[in-house]
This record gives structure tokens, C-alpha cells and sequence, in this order.
């Protein structure tokens, strides 16, 4: 396979051979596939596109299968086969079951076959405290039992003891023993249920007849979960697959090239997120479009089968669904949700929706025929007769049960033959903000349905189409010239995943919110420090979304729920947005990110009306920043997996930076002397922060001057961008220096304390650069980590600047912070009014 598009048939579209012609080279750690929400979101983790099942970014699978039918023989284009397995002792995500438990010390002996475990409760399982745990076991710093499990089964010996697997999810640190013996032991956690063979231990022990599987499981630390199985899987019989020749990632698309025998395929997902249309951008409507056309000049009968498990609209795979299906003025559709409908009941970070609908819909006229049923059985009609059966709605698993459509290409010659279809998801009501459900901008009105957003949808398709190719041409032309080939690749990558972790949702009073969603970093929801490294994506292409980032932090404040005189981190946990769910404050962290990103919007307006209607709230916060911002206390700050750091120097020049704005703004709105004021506290300030801080060949990483110690001064970036001249140029040109002496092979590392990054910072801290060719010399690095990371999931912000790996965090919307040195010269071009 090859990352690059080679020369190839022309497809009907003049505009996507000119985007495949500047393709980028960058190998993606993850392939969007539909991406609209934090929900709506598949992808592809493998560069082969047949080489393992689609998954939700969270790494479930979310199958999407493929299927071209050539002259009568078959080839799978789209995803795999999703693992299945034969169930010997089921865990909670495959079926129901109960355990005895307890969260006391047992006795000595309690792991054995034949302890008495009176005394015991029973309840079912999965244990612990998040969405899928049915038995509520909660972490204790104090607490070192934990908890104790105990599950009977019994082995007929019929499973072969090589093929089992030990099935796991846990959350911190797990023992497992079989009749007694250790068979297990693992520490920290795996949020992601994990299978693994027997140990010859565990073989060893295993006996026909009554078994008992006993569990240890201890949390000290965050979050609790423990889920432990044995399974053996089931072998599918495969097709052969098409061969994948070619793929690229636009801003808006992912295009796949395969050969299938005697023809050419030409896949492309399109999730049209253009950002100056509001309407387009909010609506979760995805389209699949097929071209075929012959290799060898020959004619062929050409049909493709598409399928897409009922999992899309389940947290887990057991739990069950139903479909519908229905037409409208020149589509039909089908739908597929949960049969319990659990709306706006589950919260929290590895966590998937299971209410509303996911849809699968097409052309009447392009001849597809429909099914809802079991999807193995759909997909092996269609390779065997060319068509999927005749569905009938009923219920059965995510896992088992889903969506089919059979598109009959004709006879496919010299000329592209081209049909497409469309996904959509209805999540019913989006998010619940402070008690109240609110639905998804696009059905704001409480009418429009799916179906009928569908059909505007399609009666959108070919418009959106040219637009979204020519968009993403424009974006990669801008992106080069801001800052080269590889920075235009990363924005690219960094795209779709920054839109796709947010929400667009109507308020109370009608007003866009823009939620984020904190994925897999704690799952909160309108965190202020993940807005404040995503806002300039949003910033450049649509200020409407960046002010929508901020309505609900002042609304908490001013409504009187949120009573501090800084802002809060968040807003509670993914998707219920009650108030605040994190356990600490952040409180100059956030005060700053709000005044900052508060004049950047101000500034993109032209005008101060927005900045006018929360003046009050904004000078409550820049008092604070005055009282306690310049030389902090001990606290945390965005960067809140390194821990608590007092006198944090870059946080300072948060504060500092926050000052300036309250004075930018408060010029913009007529009050010279409030402005001259808070400018010039701003500029004192900035000097004394010199004095303190410099080590002089660079400045420290807190102002008690560790020897040797650094940090990413990137809070300072804002002085340039918003021309606020408050500190000295001679700052930003000493650490730039100092910082290209540090550089590791995938990146400079966020200080001094480890080698780990944040990419997202290195681009804010690559803008403050003077020179294009020192701004390169920070990209590239970020390029090679993103380009070779052995951690193949959406793109990650925080990783290994040795190794490549991925530390932590996936899918977040931080990545809109590539898009700083865009914004910055964009600001260039467009002086402040």
C-alpha cells in the first residue's frame, strides 16, 4: 500500500483528482472515517483499510463492512470481520451474570475452590463506578481491600484449554487466580477490555467439572472497574480482499483506491464539516460514495454490499436493538437504536451512546435495496445472490444485528459508474445542561426529523461535494504557505478530529454552545483549559463556534450556580453538563484561558460586544488574576498530568497575558483609563517576571530557579497575536534559541521534568518564532512522531518525544490548536481595527 495517490482513472469529479494530487505523505496514526461528535465517530486504526474492523475513536469496534461482487466472485474492501467468542465465563460487555462479592478483607483462603464465602453479597456484574458497571464499587485512596470477587463455573472440557483467552477490563490493578492458583496479576489499568492466553498456570489448574475464577481488584486512584472473563473465540470464515492501492486524508475526506479483479474501486468518505456553514457543520450526516469503473476494458456485473452493525447505537455489544425503516421524497432508510432507549443516562470518558439512532439511507433512484437483520447472514446473501435478503425489523445484539444495503453497479465498462449513500445519527437530545435536555442545533426547532435532514442532505450532496473538495485544497494551500508541508499535513490530520469532539446544541434561550468533550483524559464536558488550545481552529474559520465555547462558562457564573471569583474548569461530566465534576480547581489557569480566548473573539468581531455582555464577570476574573495570578500558589494548571507546581512561570505569563486582555478589551470599549491602567500593570509586570525568572540563557521553569530546569513558555504567544507588546521581543527569541538546543527525536519536551510533550503546545511555542525556518524546526519533529507512532489511535497531543509512543489522550479537540500559526498570520494580514 502506498500513502501517496499514483496515477489513476479519472473519477467523475475533476475536483477530487486535483485534491489527490496534492495528497499529503504523512502516514495517520488513525483514518477518519465518520466523524461528527464525540459519539458519531469512526475510524480506521490500521493504513489498511481491510485489515481490522472500523471502531468508535475509543478503540470499540463500530463495524462497518464492505463488500464488491465482481462477475459473481467477492472481495471485502471495508473493514473485518469484529472478534467474536464462545463464552465460558461471559463478561459484563457480552452478557449478564452475578458474582459474590465483597468489599472487606476476606479471610485467608478465600481465593480457593472450596472456601466458604459466607457473609458475602451477590450482586452482577461489571463492579466499579462508571457507565458500565452494574455493581457500584467506588475507589478509596484509603481503602487497601478493595474489592473481592468470586464466579463459578463449570467446564465441560469441550473447549480446548490452548484457545481460551483470559478476558479483562480494570481499573487500577488487578490479581486472578483459578481454583486457587495465580494465574494473574497486572498493575494501573485497561480501560479496554484486553484478551490473553491461559498461562500454563492457569491451564494447569482448570478442571472439568465446577471451577471458581476469584478476583482482587484495588483503585487507589481515580476512577474503579473490574470485569474479568474467559472466552474463546470463534474462527469467520474470510473472502478474499480487494486490493487497497492508494489512500489519502483531506480536511473533510478519506479516499481509499482498490483493484478488485478486473475493476477499479474508488472509495471516499465525506463528513462535510465546513465551518462558515453552521447548518452544514451540525448536521451528522456522513456520505459513502462508490466508483467503479473497468481495468481490463472488459464489461462486468458489478454489485456492492454495504453493512453497519447495530453496535453504532450501543455502549456495549449485548445490549439489545431494533430498527425501523421508511422513505421520503427520493430516499429510502433504515434506522437501528437500543430497545430501551437509556436517554442522557450514561456519562463519563470510555463511554459510547446507546440511545437515539444511527441511519443508513440512499437514492431510490440508484436501485438499493435495504435490510435490517442479522449482518452475518446479509453479508452472505449478498456474496452468494448478489443482493441482501428481504429484512424483517427484530430485536437482537449490537453485536449480531444491524443495517444492510445492496447497490447493483450495472454493467461497468470504460466509463465510472458512481453511487453513494448516506449515515446519519439522531441522538434524540444531545446534552443536559443544568437539568434542562437540550437537543442538537440541527433539530433545535423540535420538528425537523432525521428523515427529513436526511433529504436535505441528499438534495445537498453534489454541492457539498465540489465544496468540500475545493475546501480542502484552499485549507492545504494556506497551511503551506503558513508554515510548510508538513505543518499543512498536520492541520489536515488535526481537522476533523478537533470538530468531532464537540457538540453543537442549542441553549435554553437559543443561544450556540459548543461543547467539548474531554476524551480519554477524564471525559468532562466544557473543560475551559481544553477550549483554550482548541480555540484557534474555531477562531480562524467560524468565531460564532469559539464565543460558543465560552457562553456556558459565563452562564455559570453569572446565574449565580458557580460562586468563585475565577472561572470553573468545567461544567460536569460528558454529557451531562450540571456543574462541575473535576475535583480541583485550576483557578489561574482557567481565569486566563477565559480573558485570553474572551479578546481573541473580540478580536476576530472587530468589535467588543461580546466581551460587553459579561463585563462584569470578566472584571471579577482579571481582579482575581491581579490578587493571585503573577507568582501562584501550589496548583495545577492545563498540564495537570505533571501535578501540582507552585510559582509556575508559564502560568504566571498566563495572568500576565490575562491582564493585557481585560486592558485591550476595555480600549475597544471606550475606557482608555481602565485600559491604560491594566496595559501598564500588565508591562511591570512582565518585567519583574524577567528579573525573577531568568537563568540567562533561557528563563526558568518556576521562579524558584531549580538549576537547570525549563519549561514551553507558550502562554506568551498571545502577546504576538493579538499585538499586546507586553513583554520584551528578546523574551520569545531567548527561549526560542534555548529551546531548539533541547529538541528530541519526535519533539521538544513540554520542561524539564520529563521527555513527554504536548504537541499542541510545541505549535503555540513554534509560532513565537521569527523565522520560518525555526518554526519548521519544531514542526518537523511532530511530524515524524505523528507520521511514526507505534500507538495507531486517532491522533494523540501527549506523547513520548523518544519513542513516539503515545502517553496518554486520544480524539481531543486540542489538535485545533495547530492552527495558531494560520490564525497568527491571518491577524498578521488583517490589522485591529
Amino acid at each position: 500500500m502506498q500513502n501517496r495517490f499514483p496515477l489513476r482513472a479519472l473519477t467523475l469529479f475533476a475536483a477530487l483528482a486535483a485534491l489527490t494530487s496534492q495528497a499529503q505523505e504523512l502516514r495517520p496514526p488513525a483514518y477518519p472515517l465518520v466523524t461528527h461528535d464525540p459519539y458519531f465517530s469512526v475510524w480506521s486504526m490500521t493504513d489498511k483499510l481491510t485489515d481490522s474492523p472500523t471502531r468508535h475513536w475509543t478503540g470499540k469496534p463500530q463495524s462497518m463492512e464492505g463488500v464488491i461482487r465482481v462477475d459473481g466472485k467477492s472481495y471485502q474492501f471495508l473493514g473485518a470481520v469484529p472478534p467474536t467468542y464462545i463464552n465460558l465465563l461471559p463478561t459484563g460487555e457480552s452478557a449478564p451474570y452475578t458474582a459474590q462479592y465483597t468489599l472487606t478483607k476476606p479471610d485467608a483462603g478465600w481465593e480457593k475452590a472450596d472456601y466458604n464465602a459466607k457473609g458475602w453479597k451477590t450482586g452482577p456484574g461489571p463492579f466499579g463506578d462508571n457507565a458500565e458497571s452494574r455493581t457500584r464499587w467506588l475507589s478509596s485512596k484509603t481503602d487497601p481491600n478493595g474489592i473481592h470477587i468470586r464466579r463459578e463455573f463449570t467446564y465441560d472440557g469441550k473447549l480446548d484449554p490452548d484457545e481460551l483467552l483470559l478476558s479483562t477490563s480494570y481499573d487500577d490493578d488487578l490479581t486472578v487466580y483459578l481454583n486457587g492458583t495465580l494465574i494473574l496479576t497486572k498493575t494501573c489499568c485497561a480501560g479496554e477490555y484486553r484478551q490473553e492466553p491461559l498461562s500454563a498456570e492457569a491451564k494447569k489448574a482448570l478442571r472439568k467439572g465446577r471451577n471458581v475464577l476469584a478476583i482482587h481488584c484495588v483503585s487507589p486512584i481515580g476512577g474503579s472497574f473490574v470485569d474479568v472473563g474467559l472466552v474463546s473465540p470463534v474462527v469467520s470464515k474470510g473472502i478474499e480482499t480487494a486490493q487497497q492501492t492508494d489512500v489519502t486524508v483531506t480536511a473533510t475526506q478519506t479516499d481509499y483506491g482498490f483493484t478488485a479483479g478486473p475493476v477499479n474501486l474508488h472509495l471516499n468518505f465525506l463528513s462535510p464539516l465546513l465551518l462558515d456553514e453552521l447548518e452544514v457543520v451540525a448536521r451528522p450526516v456522513t456520505y459513502v460514495t462508490f466508483d467503479v469503473k473497468s481495468r481490463d476494458g472488459k464489461t462486468h456485473d458489478v454489485q456492492v454490499y454495504f453493512g453497519e452493525a447495530g453496535t453504532m447505537a450501543t455502549n456495549t455489544g449485548s445490549q439489545e436493538v431494533i430498527g425501523d425503516a421508511g422513505t421520503t421524497a427520493s430516499l429510502k432508510w433504515l434506522n437501528v437504536g437500543t430497545r430501551q432507549q437509556p436517554v442522557l443516562q450514561k456519562k463519563g470518558d470510555n463511554v459510547r451512546i446507546d440511545w437515539g439512532y444511527a441511519y443508513l439511507a440512499a437514492p431510490n433512484a440508484e436501485g438499493a435495496q435495504l435490510s435490517p437483520g442479522p449482518i452475518d447472514a446479509m453479508k452472505a446473501r449478498f456474496i452468494q445472490a448478489g443482493h441482501v435478503p428481504a429484512g424483517k425489523i427484530a430485536l437482537g445484539t449490537g453485536q449480531t444485528y444491524g443495517l444492510a444495503m445492496s447497490l447493483p453497479m450495472g454493467k461497468v465498462g470504460n466509463d465510472v459508474v458512481e453511487r453513494h449513500l448516506l449515515l446519519g445519527y439522531d441522538d434524540l437530545y444531545s446534552v443536559q445542561y443544568f437539568g434542562k435536555n437540550l437537543r442538537a442545533w440541527w433539530r433545535r426547532d423540535g420538528k425537523t426529523t432525521m428523515p427529513q435532514l436526511l433529504q436535505t442532505a441528499e438534495n445537498d450532496y453534489a454541492r457539498l461535494r465540489k465544496k468540500s473538495a475545493n475546501f480542502d485544497k484552499q485549507l492545504r494551500s494556506d497551511a503551506e504557505k503558513s508554515g510548510g508541508k508538513q505543518y499543512a499535513d498536520l492541520c489536515v490530520l488535526a481537522y476533523r478530529q478537533a470538530i468531532a469532539a464537540h457538540k453543537i446544541v442549542a441553549g435554553p434561550t437559543g443561544d450556540l454552545l459548543f461543547f467539548s468533550k474531554e476524551n480519554f483524559s477524564n471525559g468532562s464536558i466544557g473543560t475551559v483549559d481544553i477550549t483554550y488550545p482548541s480555540a484557534p481552529m474555531f477562531l480562524l474559520y467560524n468565531n460564532e463556534l469559539a464565543k460558543g465555547l465560552l457562553r456556558f462558562i459565563f452562564d455559570y457564573s453569572e446565574s449565580g450556580r458557580w460562586k468563585k471569583d475565577f472561572p470553573a474548569h468545567d461544567v460536569g461530566t460528558y454529557p451531562l453538563a450540571n456543574g462541575q465534576t473535576y475535583g480541583e480547581d485550576m483557578p489561574v489557569e482557567e481565569a486566563g484561558n477565559m480573558m485570553i480566548i474572551t479578546a481573541a473573539t473580540v478580536r476576530m468581531d472587530g468589535k467588543p460586544d461580546f466581551a460587553k455582555q459579561h463585563w462584569p464577570t470578566l472584571t471579577k476574573w482579571v481582579g482575581f488574576l491581579k490578587r493571585d495570578g503573577f507568582d501562584p500558589g501550589s496548583q495545577l494548571c492545563t498540564d495537570d498530568f505533571a501535578g501540582h507546581l507552585a510559582r509556575n512561570a508559564n502560568l504566571s505569563a498566563k495572568a500576565i497575558m490575562g491582564i493585557a486582555c481585560y486592558g485591550q478589551m476595555a480600549a475597544q470599549l471606550g475606557d482608555q483609563k481602565t485600559a491604560d491602567e491594566h496595559l501598564t500593570l500588565a508591562r511591570d509586570l512582565a518585567r519583574k517576571w524577567m528579573q525573577m525568572d531568568s537563568e540567562g540563557t533561557h528563563y526558568a521553569l518556576t521562579f524558584d530557579k531549580t538549576p537547570g530546569s525549563w519549561s514551553q513558555k507558550y502562554n506568551i504567544v498571545w502577546d504576538k497575536l493579538l499585538d499586546l507588546n507586553v513583554f520584551p521581543t528578546e523574551v520569545a527569541k531567548t527561549e526560542i534559541d534555548f529551546y531548539l538546543t533541547k529538541q528530541q527525536p519526535y519533539g521538544l519536551p513540554l520542561d524539564s521534568r520529563k521527555t513527554y510533550t504536548k504537541s499542541d503546545w510545541i505549535m503555540w511555542t513554534a509560532t513565537m518564532a521569527d523565522s520560518d525556518k525555526d518554526f519548521r524546526a519544531f514542526v518537523a519533529p511532530v511530524w515524524k512522531y505523528a507520521n511514526e507512532t507505534p500507538t495507531r489511535v486517532p491522533l494523540s497531543d501527549w506523547h513520548e518525544t523518544t519513542d513516539a509512543k503515545q502517553v496518554g489522550f486520544q480524539a481531543r479537540s486540542v489538535v485545533g490548536g495547530y492552527y495558531i500559526k494560520m490564525l497568527a498570520d491571518y491577524l498578521d494580514k488583517h490589522p485591529k481595527k
